[in-house]
């Protein structure tokens, strides 16, 4: 008789620590379905500058007169179809550009959010997977976001969708913002709306998390890390640099602060999930200025911007609270009550599938009780809930353990096992985050191509200028855009020896498309050099010949 209350008050205990524990991982993993929405039209802004972006280059990296040919993907990387490489014509690909472009315009309204996000990682996916040798970092992460995002209630707040869903009452207040999405989650009360927790929500920002913890790891190891100097030689390698960078590199103190500063903030990093509300914030905001000071100082395409949004997320619901009544004193509330009303009048405008569907089936027979109908329906229902459940919650959840073992994987704390190293493969999110580690970039790149002309003159025909293999003042000037930095970079590893001959033949062609006198022959050189930014010194320079290439020869002339 003496053991039930102690086996009772056991249990009772039991089930209080358990409750504690599941309450204190909800407020970490809850995001606030305005940050979301936020995070939303973030993405969408993202995926419309990209497309933009690429697109000055668009021959060049995408269609079959440029630096990868279909014939040579095919050989290189894949068979598989992709929606790029179903042509190589230039107008066929700006055509693809601009039906992506569409979907992501979708997305930043919240039209039909889920799907169109769907389709817009599917996308991204096939562009990146067409020239992996233009991708850099932030790529990586936007591909990722966007595909965690398939799984979160982006479209609950300031959105198409949720206006519609207003519109035809389904609920009032938070409780239409809730069912904007069926599968939101579970949701934590906030004073002004609801905050959702969920598989996905951790996931995504563990994915963040991730980034920067394997990152830190790989910088433990790198030497001009760990004695404070690695940014000081970064701003050496002026390649890379521009804007505010090109006049702070000889501020060596306040450059190895930079670096003490942001390596502090890498190890730091798993406060993003311990701590919560504004004191999350607070760090989240310090890792934003850092990336925003990277985004004036270093030409690395759109990787800090991609940054950013990805810290909205870890912005909960005190900070949007506050935002909000920002906005009220600031006297913005009236403009936005008219811009949401102006959503929800061209809300009304849109047809609806569902509500069609659903006119279509209210006019349907009705079912008599146990007939076949009935089952097949109650099966059908069946179905359709348990798909809910796969795509909700076990996916995220079994790609949240792939990524997790990923990270470790990546600094030699764990294996993922082959199976799983397929799917990661599949959907391109292998964890490394090697940026500027184990020891950053310090040697200035250039690369010259002099081509010999039929009548006999020399020319830079990748520039279209004079030869000249003297060092530029601003080697960045002699880049086109990031992506021709990037790609160049990868072309000289010894990894990529028959892009070698493509980027020569590139160039024989797009000379002689565009020049009267034609160039018969040309050379790659890389040229560099690595200065002692203590004093001034410079430590080695030279030149590297890449490829020597007969315009009228083989496609791959690689000896």
């Amino acid at each position: 008789m003496e053991r039930m209350p102690s086996t009772d008050t056991a249990r009772s205990r039991l089930s209080n620590a358990v409750d504690r524990l599941s309450a204190a991982l909800t407020a970490r993993v809850a995001i606030d379905l305005r940050a979301l929405a936020a995070f939303r039209i973030g993405l969408a802004t993202l995926l419309l500058a990209d497309l933009a972006r690429r697109s000055r280059h668009l021959t060049a990296f995408y269609t079959d007169y440029g630096v990868l040919p279909r014939r040579a993907y095919a050989v290189d990387y894949s068979t598989t179809p992709l929606p790029h490489t179903l042509s190589g014509e230039p107008w066929a690909v700006a055509l693809l550009f601009a039906a992506t472009g569409a979907v992501a315009l979708a997305l930043l309204v919240g039209y039909r959010t889920r799907a169109v996000t769907l389709v817009s990682w599917l996308l991204l996916l096939s562009l990146h997977a067409r020239n992996p040798m233009v991708l850099n970092a932030g790529d990586s992460l936007l591909r990722m976001l966007l595909f965690w995002s398939v799984f979160l209630p982006l479209g609950a707040r300031w959105s198409v969708d949720a206006a519609r869903q207003a519109d035809a009452g389904v609920g009032t207040g938070s409780d239409a913002d809730a069912a904007a999405e069926s599968d939101a989650g579970s949701e934590t009360a906030g004073p002004t709306g609801p905050a959702v927790a969920t598989v996905a929500t951790m996931a995504v920002l563990l994915q963040m998390l991730i980034m920067y913890v394997t990152n830190a790891v790989h910088k433990r190891g790198g030497d001009l890390w760990m004695s404070g100097d690695a940014v000081v030689y970064v701003m050496q390698a002026d390649h890379f640099t521009y804007l505010l960078g090109n006049h702070i590199a000889e501020f060596h103190g306040l450059l190895r602060v930079l670096t003490v500063a942001w390596l502090a903030l890498l190890f730091a990093s798993p406060l993003l999930l311990l701590l919560t509300g504004v004191p999350r914030a607070a760090i989240a905001s310090l890792f934003v200025g850092m990336h925003l000071g990277m985004a004036v100082t270093m030409r690395i395409d759109l990787f800090p911007i991609v940054v950013v949004v990805g810290f909205v997320p870890f912005f909960q619901t005190a900070v949007w609270d506050a935002a909000e009544r920002a906005v009220a004193r600031l006297g913005w509330s009236a403009p936005l009550v008219r811009w949401s009303a102006r959503l929800k009048s061209a809300a009304r405008a849109i047809p609806s599938l569902g509500a069609s569907l659903r006119r279509r089936a209210s006019f349907s027979r009705p079912v008599a009780p146990g007939s076949l109908d009935g089952l097949r329906d109650a099966d059908l229902t069946g179905t359709l809930a348990g798909g809910r459940v796969l795509v909700s919650t076990v996916l995220p959840y079994v790609f949240l353990v792939l990524i997790v073992l990923s990270g470790a994987q990546a600094v030699d704390y764990a294996e993922v096992p082959e199976p799983g190293e397929d799917v990661l493969e599949t959907v391109d999110m292998d964890q490394s985050w090697r940026m500027f580690a184990p020891d950053p970039t310090h040697t200035t790149r250039w690369f010259v191509a002099p081509g010999t002309l039929e009548n006999g003159t020399e020319r830079d025909v990748l520039r279209d200028s004079a030869v000249d293999f003297e060092r530029p003042q601003r080697a960045e000037t002699t880049y086109p855009t990031s992506r021709w930095r990037k790609y160049l970079g990868n072309v000289r590893s010894t990894d990529n020896e028959n892009h070698r001959s493509y980027l020569a033949n590139y160039l024989c062609e797009d000379w002689n498309r565009s020049h009267e006198t034609r160039v018969e022959n040309v050379t790659v050189y890389q040229r560099y050099e690595r200065a002692d930014p203590y004093n001034g010194t410079v430590e080695a320079e030279g030149s590297v010949e890449l490829i020597e290439y007969d315009c009228s020869g083989e496609f791959v002339q690689n000896e």
